[in-house]
């Protein structure tokens, strides 16, 4: 399958979230999965270097809005660039071009990524598939979420989002729908 990994810029080498990041990229080639990353810095990095020392395929989505505003460009273990011109037609990359998602802990920009995979789910603009968030921080948000705004929050729609403590368990979760 082809596995989206979201995740935050912000995780250095020598880090726990990048040292877990590397794992689940490692995790992912060795259950031949084609891993897809935002492509650049961080949990990016850090996953595709995981999947690529373990001879996995990694697809890097990138785009000239975020090479313009921070002067970067696709990561050393990119096998493959998809370069879209605006960040909006690179999440749509990102999310359409995936068969399951992973998102790692992150910022704005995860959250954004996120919310759009499970809106576009929700109103059936693409068909559904296992969005697995890692980490207490993204259930406790959204727990915090369905309990003060509950009514806005369907069971179903719910559903379409699964919670692992961990990467090894997000891994097993996505194996269990395969």
């Amino acid at each position: 399958m082809n596995i989206t990994v979201f995740g935050g810029s912000q995780p250095k080498e020598g880090s726990p979230a990048y040292a877990a990041a590397r794992e689940l990229g490692k995790l992912l080639a060795e259950a031949g999965h084609v891993v897809l990353t935002g492509g650049y810095l961080g949990t990016m990095e850090a996953v595709s270097r995981g999947a690529a020392e373990t001879g996995g395929h990694v697809i890097g989505v990138t785009c000239e809005d975020i090479e313009n505003w921070r002067k970067v460009s696709a990561n050393a273990w990119v096998k493959e660039e998809r370069r879209f011109k605006s960040l909006q037609d690179r999440l749509n990359g990102l999310i359409e071009g995936c068969d399951a998602a992973i998102a790692l802990p992150g910022g704005p920009g995860t959250l954004t990524e996120i919310a759009l995979m499970w809106n576009l789910m929700v109103v059936e603009s693409i068909r559904r598939r296992p969005l697995i968030l890692v980490g207490r921080g993204w259930q406790s948000m959204l727990d915090q979420a369905y309990a003060e705004m509950d009514v806005y929050f369907a069971e179903n729609q719910r559903a379409l989002v699964q919670f692992a403590p961990d990467t090894y368990s997000a891994v097993q979760l996505l194996n269990n729908h395969t």
